[in-house]
């Protein structure tokens, strides 16, 4: 993925969203053997549904899903969704075969100190995310999904 325009990004997404939903939350090339998600927020200012796959981890029983953005020195769009309206959907793979489970979740920013806590053990989970934190001066933002 070098095309970083919003046009480029659009076109990698859309790929990464058919071959997930076509192979049980399971995708190949760079993001083969991560744990994917996708998720669908409500934009911020269109009120529109948006989707995204994003990689997760999973943190002292929290499914966590990092706004790094591959270290860009803004957000992703989905950060502000989410904290405009916390209220979501996912998909994500089971393990098992083909199967995909579905559901709403409730996103909750971790604040500074628990951030700080969990991206340590984010990063050393995925050192690409400490990567990413060491080429931005924004703080990048943790998010906790809890099913509802």
């Amino acid at each position: 993925m070098t095309d970083l325009t919003a046009a480029g990004l659009r076109e990698f997404n859309k790929g990464i969203i058919e071959e997930f939903r076509s192979n049980g939350g399971k995708v190949g090339g760079p993001f083969e053997g991560a744990t994917l998600l996708l998720l669908t927020s409500t934009g911020a200012k269109s009120g529109q549904r948006r989707l995204a796959p994003l990689a997760y981890l999973t943190i002292d029983g929290m499914m966590i899903i990092v706004g790094s953005k591959a270290g860009a020195d803004t957000n992703p769009d989905w950060v502000y969704n989410l904290r405009a309206n916390p209220s979501a959907h996912i998909e994500v793979g089971t393990g098992s075969g083909d199967q995909i489970e579905s559901y709403d979740v409730v996103a909750r920013e971790l604040p500074a100190d628990e951030r700080d806590h969990v991206y340590a053990k984010v990063a050393s989970l995925a050192p690409v995310f400490g990567d990413y934190q060491s080429n931005t001066d924004r703080k990048i933002p943790l998010f906790e999904l809890k099913r509802t």
